[in-house]
């Protein structure tokens, strides 16, 4: 019995000490300089661009694996790198490695960085492939020989010999060394999309990916995203949905993520060779926090507030903000307009309290979207008391221009002043009285003439009569200059009239 353990012991070290000599074979003939620069080669062959790889090793948990892998931005290796990755695992079929054919199950790439911009045209394409045609050289161009007057036939030569024939056409009977991916699986990703002028249309933040390779070119599996950015204006987070590449589509076909603390489903498409990269989307969502958007976006937080529901459908072109065109709708369920400083100085003016806070019961916008311009078709505030809606156009360099009405019940109205009270004229909808008005200037700096239309023009010049008549000062005779300058009173208009 101790001498069959004796006998284990000892053919265990023996297959012990076999395969560390067959592995630190393999590492020397993967490490060598033949087999590392015919790998290289095809892989670059077969992304069709210029990849380099810092060092290659073989392990019995990771199989084969390729550290330091770059894919520069240009051939002459200006920064940026399109790629940068810590390193590629390859999980192969050991055998394959001195066959024509090396087969490769898994590729997991770890970490990669990529930063990929448009190029003129607005395509997306892998460095080195987009302009192979623009810069192909007239050498290699198909050139038609000219006539030439026949020529009197030779004899045929002797049969070669095989023997002499291997060796004098050894080079048409080799054969290419060509990989065959099965699985790629991609972890921890950051991607940056640029467009042609270097700023930052899209970031995908922590993207893990895996996909079984359907042919070279052809890839569907699974995605998730971590944290999406576009633009740095609208944020998604925790983004999952099943992917499919082909050389003409990107596809995500079922899009499942959270924004504002809400949910969004949707799906998305984009044809990356096609020039200005075309896209269609298909978006709904729901419980998404209005503050929060607001905020995000740049604009002040606490102003508006409820959650937001709604959908939108678009076409465009990624490499054309100003392309895109669809239509949508958007429903803000229990929502407070609270602080907006119109809103509160008209409140303060008419001792309406509801304006300064208003408590909506119904909130809700319906817009479409050609290029260049965002159509108000309808945008409805509606408290117990009070109704505010608007049509007109919103440019995408956020120019407004809104038709407006604030209308107000018969309770409401019969507290006003009676000048105020009577530039309030009856609407189509019983018990309801409105003014019209205007908004214009830009998204982020608003004009309207709101508080003309509801105050008038004769109520202001009464109340500037009556300031400057207790303003005046018989005691001592002043200038023209200092009455007007002393005279005037505060602004009744927070925002100008346009």
């Amino acid at each position: 019995m101790r001498k069959l353990g004796r006998f284990g012991l000892i053919l265990l070290a023996g297959l012990s000490i076999l395969a560390a000599i067959v592995l630190l074979g393999l590492n020397l003939y993967v490490q060598s300089q033949g087999t590392q620069g015919r790998i290289e080669q095809e892989l670059r062959q077969r992304l069709g661009t210029t990849l380099n790889i810092g060092r290659i090793s073989v392990t019995p948990w990771t199989g084969l694996k390729l550290s330091g892998i770059t894919i520069p931005q240009s051939p002459d290796g200006s920064p940026p790198n399109f790629l940068e990755a810590r390193s590629f695992g390859l999980r192969i079929r050991l055998l394959s490695l001195f066959s024509q054919r090396l087969v490769i199950r898994e590729v997991s790439l770890d970490g990669p960085k990529v930063v990929w911009p448009q190029n003129a045209a607005g395509k997306w394409r892998l460095p080195g492939t987009a302009d192979k045609e623009r810069d192909r050289t007239p050498s290699e161009k198909v050139v038609v020989p000219e006539a030439s007057p026949p020529r009197r036939p030779e004899p045929p030569l002797p049969p070669t010999p095989p023997a002499q024939r291997t060796a004098v056409e050894p080079a048409t009977e080799n054969r290419a060394f060509v990989p065959e991916v099965r699985r790629v699986k991609l972890r921890g990703g950051d991607f940056r999309f640029l467009d042609r002028s270097g700023n930052l249309l899209a970031a995908f933040e922590n993207v893990r990916f895996r996909s079984n390779v359907r042919n070279a070119v052809a890839l569907r599996g699974a995605a998730s995203v971590e944290k999406i950015s576009l633009r740095d204006r609208f944020f998604l987070e925790q983004l999952t949905s099943p992917l499919r590449y082909e050389p003409g589509e990107l596809e995500f076909s079922q899009i499942l993520a959270h924004a504002g603390g809400g949910d969004v489903m949707g799906r998305f498409s984009m044809q990356p060779q096609t020039e200005d990269s075309p896209f269609t989307a298909e978006v709904k969502f729901r419980n998404v926090q209005a503050d929060r958007i607001v905020v995000e976006a740049g604009g002040p937080g606490g102003v508006l507030e409820g959650k937001l529901e709604g959908s939108l459908q678009a076409t465009g072109k990624t490499a054309d903000a100003k392309a895109l065109a669809g239509s949508g709708e958007i429903h803000l369920r229990d929502g407070q307009v609270r602080q907006y400083s119109l809103l509160v100085a008209l409140g303060q003016i008419l001792q309406i309290e509801e304006l300064t806070q208003l408590h909506l019961d119904q909130a809700e916008a319906k817009y479409h979207i050609t290029p260049g311009v965002v159509t108000v078709d309808e945008l409805v505030l509606r408290s117990p008391n009070i109704r505010l809606s608007a049509t007109g156009t919103i440019t995408f360099a956020g120019k407004l221009h809104l038709d407006s009405s604030l209308a107000i019940d018969e309770k409401v109205r019969d507290q006003l002043f009676k000048p105020i009270r009577a530039n309030f004229q009856p609407t189509d909808e019983a018990g309801y009285f409105a003014v019209d008005f205007q908004v214009s200037g830009s998204v982020d700096r608003p004009k309207t003439n709101l508080l003309d239309k509801v105050i008038g023009r004769d109520v202001k010049d009464f109340v500037n009569s009556l300031w400057r008549g207790k303003g005046e000062r018989p005691k001592k005779k002043r200038s023209a200059e200092e009455t007007s300058d002393e005279s005037a009173p505060p602004s009744l208009t927070p925002v100008p009239s346009p």
